[in-house]
């Protein structure tokens, strides 16, 4: 299996487990956006695009934070036009930002509430600043994807201090099975 690491705002760090996955898990790839710190909805998803392009084998996408928006909005779009890859397996997607109620990242709303085209998994944080457990839950919902708890992690970025994030690996490793 091939990997899709797909990092939200700011990137992620060295301290951030998407960081210690990308070097950890085999034939990973990680998606690098031309600005950070201003994303743009479009070009984000556009560069997303790009990047799955250039793939070849099954993949999982694992999409943190506003990445999980960028991927969400993505596979949208490929569903409506009815082009999603079929090397795209799966997306696991761990802390979505709640775009529709941030608004540093409101550019990315409204986000899609439709079942995804491909099995996804969502790991939500009970105390999350950036998406409620209630909204992290009815995200899970709307995309039908399984949802995991992982307990008070914040917003399970490099500030959780996770390292390669084992509790995060099992979850990973647990919706795989499944695919």
């Amino acid at each position: 299996m091939n990997y899709l690491i797909v990092p939200g705002l700011n990137n992620s760090g060295p301290k951030h487990w998407q960081s210690f996955w990308a070097k950890s898990l085999p034939n990973a790839v990680r998606v690098e956006q031309r600005s950070w710190d201003k994303p743009q909805k479009e070009e984000w998803v556009e560069t997303l695009d790009e990047a799955i392009k250039n793939l070849t084998g099954d993949t999982v996408i694992v999409a943190h934070s506003l990445g999980v928006a960028t991927t969400v909005l993505w596979l949208a779009k490929k569903a409506s036009e009815g082009s999603v890859p079929a090397h795209i397996k799966g997306a696991f997607l761990v802390s979505p930002s709640d775009v529709d109620n941030i608004e540093v990242i409101h550019s990315f709303a409204p986000m899609p509430l439709l079942k995804l085209p491909v099995p996804a998994a969502v790991v939500a944080s009970d105390n999350d600043e950036f998406v409620t457990i209630e909204r992290s839950e009815f995200f899970a919902n709307s995309w039908g994807a399984t949802l995991f708890r992982a307990g008070a992690l914040g917003h399970i970025n490099s500030d959780s201090d996770l390292k390669e994030w084992e509790q995060g690996r099992a979850f990973l490793a647990q919706f795989e099975q499944n695919l």
